[in-house]
């Protein structure tokens, strides 16, 4: 790893005539995905936890799996041509762990070569929850030796991609991968240990710290959160109190260690109940931090919560319905959906949020060159879709305000460039620029696609004013 760090731009001349905006010159343009939503072929690799997952009755929608997904292990070459014709500058794509235990590194072999080919920065991600299933029936992420395993796999990979490829995420969303994982159970394993997923939550930060210190130097190493702004319903100590509780959850469990070698005191402290964290090795916390040459930033909503003492508060988490909750000894927390329009997820639009956590990060780790690495909406099938392009306008408009504002942002990756297998919702929600019919896997892009080609090859956001 090098301690280069990835470049850093700020936004200058940030208004231009008929209210545009100007993205600094070198300002990276992509697009992101993840393995198991689209590649299918899964005679091809071994089987993950999603897998089993989808073939768990009631816990995806239709029982849909990824076994097909939008076939890209096939049509990778076309999908490579639509992001060279759309003239986007990187794409941000997942590594299948199975895919490579099955001896499947060659596909993505390929892929980087014929990016590459098309003036694609390739970017890639080694963990997008597709844990092979094996290491879960050995006790999956709660286990310490898992860490151990995915460090060995990201070696693995980095011996054949790190060549030519400069910027790496270790994990993404690793928030989603413990608690939703194995507290709330809605997403795979299905677990719902609170206890557990606190344990998970630590090995992750492990596997990161481990992966981080054994890719070669040369590389830029990441990793992608998707941080929670937690706002407090009132004014009142007893809902800041809960927003501060939930920011230990949502937040700090991972920048904590990742940032400052150690697990806020509050945090141990609210969970105290559930576990003594003796999990936590000394030594642990300094190899998790890891020097981060990025920090990778998803968002899509803010978390409204208030103090609810008797435990019966709402739960419009937005992390899907279930009667465990993703929040270890936080009962006495109730989530709100925040007023205004809603995405088909049912999230809240409010890009506030993101200019709120840019520049937190910006505050907290100063010098930290930062790239929003997820950030997009669902919405129906349609081709013309003006929705995700007033969303997309919007938190664009919020990232260009956090550049003037001194926020070190290098990069958009857009979520997504093709409608995919969207996890416990399985086919219902898209959200691609590029619309995919199901049935004959034919690719069409949408207004939304030619929209962001437009920006991508100018870097100006128009009419944003």
């Amino acid at each position: 790893m090098t301690d280069t760090p990835t470049h850093t731009t700020h936004a200058s001349n940030v208004t231009d005539p008929g209210g545009e905006l100007r993205f600094p010159d070198g300002f990276l343009w992509g697009t992101a995905t993840a393995a198991f939503q689209i590649e299918g072929a899964a005679a091809l690799r071994g089987p993950s936890i999603w897998d089993t997952f989808c073939r768990t009755p009631g816990k995806v929608y239709g029982g849909h799996t990824g076994d097909v997904a939008v076939d890209h292990h096939r049509l990778w070459r076309e999908d490579v041509g639509l992001m060279s014709e759309l003239g986007l500058g990187a794409y941000r794509f997942s590594v299948s762990w199975p895919r490579v235990l099955a001896g499947g590194i060659g596909f993505y072999d390929e892929l980087v070569d014929e990016l590459l080919a098309q003036g694609i920065r390739p970017c890639v991600t080694l963990y997008h929850w597709d844990l092979p299933q094996e290491l879960e029936d050995a006790g999956g992420w709660p286990e310490r030796e898992t860490a151990y395993a995915f460090a060995q796999y990201a070696q693995q990979v980095a011996d054949v991609l790190a060549d030519r490829v400069e910027l790496w995420t270790t994990l993404n969303e690793p928030w989603c991968s413990a608690f939703l994982g194995y507290a709330s159970g809605v997403h795979a394993p299905g677990r719902t240990s609170p206890a557990d997923s606190l344990r998970a939550a630590h090995h992750l930060n492990l596997a990161h710290g481990l992966a981080a210190a054994a890719l070669p130097a040369g590389t830029r190493v990441g990793i992608a959160l998707n941080p929670s702004a937690v706002r407090p319903l009132t004014g009142s100590a007893a809902d800041l109190d809960a927003a501060r509780r939930i920011d230990a959850l949502a937040n700090r469990i991972f920048t904590g260690p990742l940032l400052n070698g150690a697990y806020p005191q509050d945090l141990l402290a609210d969970t105290a109940s559930l576990t003594d964290w003796s999990f936590v090795r000394t030594g642990d916390e300094a190899l998790i931090r890891q020097p981060l040459d990025f920090l990778g930033v998803n968002y899509y909503t803010p978390a409204v919560v208030s103090a609810a003492p008797d435990g019966n508060g709402p739960r419009a988490d937005g992390h899907g319905a279930t009667s465990h909750s993703p929040w270890p000894a936080a009962d006495t927390v109730a989530f709100h959906q925040p007023p205004g329009e809603q995405t088909d997820m049912g999230w809240s639009i409010d890009p506030t949020g993101l200019y709120d956590l840019l520049m937190r990060f910006t505050r907290e780790a100063p010098g930290l060159p930062l790239m929003v690495t997820e950030n997009g909406a669902a919405y129906a099938p349609d081709l013309h879709d003006p929705q995700r392009i007033g969303y997309l306008q919007a938190h664009l408009a919020t990232i260009h305000r956090a550049l003037a504002d001194g926020a070190p942002v290098g990069g958009y990756f857009l979520w997504s460039l093709l409608d995919n297998f969207e996890w416990s919702y399985g086919y219902s929600k898209r959200f691609g620029i590029v619309h995919v019919d199901y049935d004959t896997q034919v690719r069409t892009p949408r207004s939304s696609a030619h929209w962001y080609a437009r920006l991508a090859r100018k870097g100006v956001l128009e009419g944003a004013l």
